[in-house]
Parts: structure tokens; sequence; C-alpha cells
């Protein structure tokens, strides 16, 4: 028992300790100590910058400098709605953290409706989600257009402690289930979505666009309200 014990331990750590220790998990060519999740820059007017990036101002050609050019943009669209436009990176390494990373575009529902038209294709993703390819005349406009919103989900999965020893104290905690917990970070532009039966995700905008994040949570609050 004690040897099994043991054993799982070392598991445990080999996925924590990279987002513990700086250089545990870094490549080749990528500074260990810069571009950090936790490494967020504000401006004192209600911006910030983390990853290169300022949310709400970087446009996805920015994002192609900082994170590569391997982007995969698409709409991804749940039925019978417009969809939203986001590109996505399989793995990159912010620091010595390696994550995948979803940009959201600030594309009018508009401009994503003429985007359906013009598209290529559409292919279905898991359960009933669809990724609709953009024609290439829309890959090129959308190199102009801004980003408001990060993703990121960490490929080492964490715990509460951990986010807050990195993050700090969150200012709201709102729980979700007995395993899903937002941490919320308004002063940040941050949400850190912590989940015991899967990966963690964190999200950010600029501070003063927090609602974004936080609005399509009131229900949580309003279910918490019923229960008490």
């Amino acid at each position: 028992m004690k040897f099994a014990l043991s054993i799982i331990a070392l598991i445990v750590a080999a996925l924590v300790i990279p987002f513990l220790l700086p250089g545990t998990g870094k490549q080749a060519g990528v500074d260990p100590n810069a571009n950090l999740p936790w490494q967020i820059e504000l401006d004192g007017k209600g911006g910030s910058a983390v990853f290169g990036l300022q949310p709400g101002v970087s446009t996805v050609g920015d994002v192609r400098k900082k994170l590569g050019a391997e982007i995969d943009l698409a709409i991804i669209a749940e039925p019978n709605e417009i969809g939203t436009l986001e590109g996505y990176y399989s793995q990159v390494a912010l620091g010595f953290v390696l994550a995948k990373v979803i940009v959201t575009v600030d594309a009018k529902n508009e401009a994503i409706l003429e985007m359906r038209e013009r598209a290529l294709k559409a292919k279905h993703m898991e359960s009933v989600t669809r990724k609709i390819t953009l024609h290439p005349d829309d890959l090129l406009a959308i190199e102009k257009m801004a980003v408001k919103a990060i993703s990121v989900i960490p490929t080492v999965n964490l715990d509460e402690e951990t986010v807050t020893q990195r993050f700090g104290k969150p200012g709201e905690r709102l729980v979700v289930s007995e395993k899903r917990v937002h941490l919320l970070y308004p002063d940040k532009g941050l949400d850190v979505v912590v989940d015991a039966d899967g990966k963690e995700l964190m999200q950010y905008v600029a501070p003063r666009d927090f609602a974004v994040l936080r609005e399509p949570l009131n229900h949580v609050d309003a279910e918490k309200r019923q229960q008490q």
C-alpha cells in the first residue's frame, strides 16, 4: 500500500510541478520565465496585457506573431446559434507551461452570418457542435480583427490551492458543483475554472469587459438563492 501511495504521489508531482517550478517544462527557444499565465499587466485604464497580447486591442495578426502562425481559425456554432469566430492552438509554450489556447475574435453577428454564407464546409465536432471552415478571403480580413478574449487550458491538472498560490486570492469564489468552482478576478479580467473531473480553464478579457465573463454565471447565483 505504501508503495502504491508513493507512485500516486510521484504521478501527481509530475503533473503539477511544471506549473509551480520555473524551467521544468521549458522548450528550446522559449523563455521559461516570460509570458506565464499569471503574469498579467494592468494599464490602470481598464486594459490588460497577457502573453504579450492585449484583449480587446490586439488583432489576430498580433496573435500569430506572438503565439505562432499555425492558428486554426473557424466559426464554432451550437445548433440554432450563429456561432463565434475562434482561433485555436493545440499546444503553445507559455513560459514553462504548455497549454491549448483559444482566442475569441471580436466579430459582430452580422459579420459572422456573412462569413457562414461564404463558408467552404462545416465539420461536426463532439456532440452536435459544428466547426465551419472559412473562405480564404475572410481569413485575410480576420487578420485585422481584434481578439476580445483568450482562453487557456493547461496540460497539467491544477487544484484551487495551486491557482491561488499563483494568481492570489480571488475577488469572488463561485461554486457550480461539488467538483467545479469559478475563481473570479475582476481586477485582472480573469476567470479560472477549477474542475476536479476535467481540465482547468483560464479565461482572460480586459478588466473593463469583465461582465462578459461574469454575466453568463448569473444563473448559478440564482440557483444558489433558490436552494437557500
